[in-house]
């Protein structure tokens, strides 16, 4: 354990130039530059290809979260601008009954120029269907540097109609670069589904329909989890070792069919993107906690060092069938949970034997991921790809690594 917290942040760094980080998407996504790693070797394709380096009965599992306009702007009579950055639901604190509020919901949020918003209620007008809409922002308790905020409004539209016509979608900060039009659509996977994140799952971002036509000529089977990127996906590790790290927690819903399939077939399960790796990693501690007594039906969560002090005593099936034990008894269909999981060097992988993902930043806790993944083989892939003209980052090109 003592091992783990002790990793040095400082040995996950490489120099990236901003010319190397993608401003934006190429014209088609399935366009972009594929390096992949198997067999211990790095070669490139076009992502358009992918489906030809999968293996024969292939699971691939994507995460179908959609981003939602999260950031909401407001002036003071002053003229001061606040920008509220919804982040998750407090009141109700599910997602999906949040964004069905007609009247009023709170979240937790971080505010921009919080200093000059003394606690007036801020208020904003929106045009709904040909409707003028009110929508009021009242800052209740601040915890370290977030803040529940409830929004209130005076016409009874969904609150997720209330901010996909107020809010704003939020890009990455390391663009540089104000939202744009055109972000509206490539910011988004083509198969986002459920409203919830702050930041796209961005290695979804290279699929496409002619795409998933090919894997189906290929018979590789599809399946989608929702984990709700949180805005802790750029947080950088700040501490020089891992222990002063406080991982952010993301939620996560799989649905019990998707168990059982992994259950009848726990082989060649391949996650697109970071976020579908911790969500199915975390699924393996969920059904140890099951097999020890240690599950909290009240609050279901894998905490962030929880991989590093439990012993994993039983195999990946035992683990799935405690889960779908579980939701059988509790009638249930899927296992909602929140996970704060660290995958560090020295993680053994219990449920993946693949990934999808981009090029991620220095020092991050995602390069990390990778790093746990391949060895010190992330070194020479990052190498090849600085010196072979990948592009970096969210709108940047793909990689495909196969244990």
């Amino acid at each position: 354990m003592k091992e783990y917290k002790n990793i040095k942040i400082s040995d996950f760094n490489y120099e990236l130039p901003d010319s190397k980080i993608a401003k934006y998407p190429l014209a088609n996504r399935d366009e972009s530059k594929l390096l992949v790693f198997k067999d211990g070797k790095i070669s490139e394709s076009v992502f358009k290809n992918s489906p030809a380096f999968l293996p024969e009965k292939a699971q691939l599992v994507f995460n179908n979260t959609r981003v939602i306009h999260a950031r909401l702007f407001f002036r003071k009579e002053t003229g001061s601008k606040i920008e509220i950055f919804c982040l998750e639901p407090l009141e109700p604190a599910d997602y999906q009954i949040a964004f069905h509020q007609t009247n009023e919901t709170t979240w937790k949020c971080m505010v921009g120029n919080l200093k000059k918003w003394k606690g007036e209620t801020l208020h904003q007008s929106i045009v709904i269907a040909g409707e003028t809409v009110i929508l009021s922002a009242e800052k209740r308790e601040q915890n370290g540097n977030t803040v529940a905020v409830r929004f209130f409004w005076d016409k009874p539209f969904s609150f997720a109609e209330i901010i996909e016509h107020s809010g704003t979608l939020p890009i990455p900060p390391y663009l540089n670069r104000e939202t744009e039009e055109t972000d509206e659509e490539t910011y988004q996977t083509v198969y986002a589904k459920i409203d919830g994140s702050v930041a796209a799952p961005t290695a979804g971002l290279h699929f496409t329909d002619a795409v998933f036509q090919e894997l189906a000529k290929k018979n590789i089977s599809t399946h989608e989890i929702t984990l709700h990127v949180g805005a802790g996906t750029f947080q950088p590790v700040k501490a020089e070792t891992l222990s002063g790290h406080t991982m952010h927690r993301e939620m996560v819903i799989i649905p019990e069919k998707i168990i059982r399939a992994f259950y009848e077939n726990p082989e060649k399960i391949i996650a697109v993107g970071t976020t579908s790796v911790r969500s199915l990693e975390s699924l393996y501690w969920l059904g140890l906690q099951l097999e020890n007594g240690l599950f909290n039906p009240e609050k279901p969560e894998v905490l962030q060092w929880e991989p590093y002090e439990a012993e994993p005593k039983i195999s990946l099936k035992k683990s799935l069938g405690n889960i779908l034990d579980y939701l059988k008894n509790s009638k249930l269909e899927q296992i909602q949970f929140s996970t704060q999981i660290i995958i560090l060097s020295g993680y053994q992988f219990k449920v993946i034997e693949g990934m999808f993902t981009n090029f991620h930043q220095p020092q991050s806790t995602l390069l990390l991921l990778i790093a746990a993944f391949l060895g010190d083989k992330w070194k020479e892939i990052y190498d090849y790809a600085l010196a072979n003209n990948f592009r970096f980052l969210s709108y940047g090109d793909s990689n495909f690594y196969l244990r």
